[in-house]
């Protein structure tokens, strides 16, 4: 089964939200958070498994630009100055698809080290 493309990337500063639409018809609603602290850069998922390093303290970073890479990604822009990781479609995809474990993993982590209150 091929992943499937988007059809449509809307930002949406007002609500910091990144909307994506796909090919398959699944269309994602992803908070700039979520996007920021799951960034698929070196500096988040570290360089090889168990070197994933928590990112706190995002709740209200920004997206200044999404820039295409290819046919294949897109480059998301941080207002914080981060702007290292290439979101690959069924990179995306599976951010839209798991958004509830992914984000219930995260908050778990941030209580586990004691950050975030939420």
């Amino acid at each position: 089964m091929s992943e499937p493309v988007p059809t449509e990337i809307r930002l949406r500063r007002s609500s910091r939200l990144l909307e994506v639409s796909f090919s398959d018809g699944s269309r994602y609603e992803l908070p700039f958070e979520y996007l920021r602290v799951h960034s698929p850069s070196a500096e988040v998922k570290g360089h090889g498994p168990g070197q994933e390093v928590l990112v706190t303290g995002k709740e209200n970073v920004g997206i200044s630009a999404v820039e295409p890479v290819g046919q294949y990604a897109v480059k998301l822009v941080f207002d914080d100055g981060h702007d290292t990781g290439l979101y690959t479609w069924a990179y995306l995809a599976e951010l839209g698809r798991e958004r509830d474990q992914k984000w219930a993993r995260y908050l778990e982590r941030c209580a586990q080290a004691g950050e975030r209150g939420k």
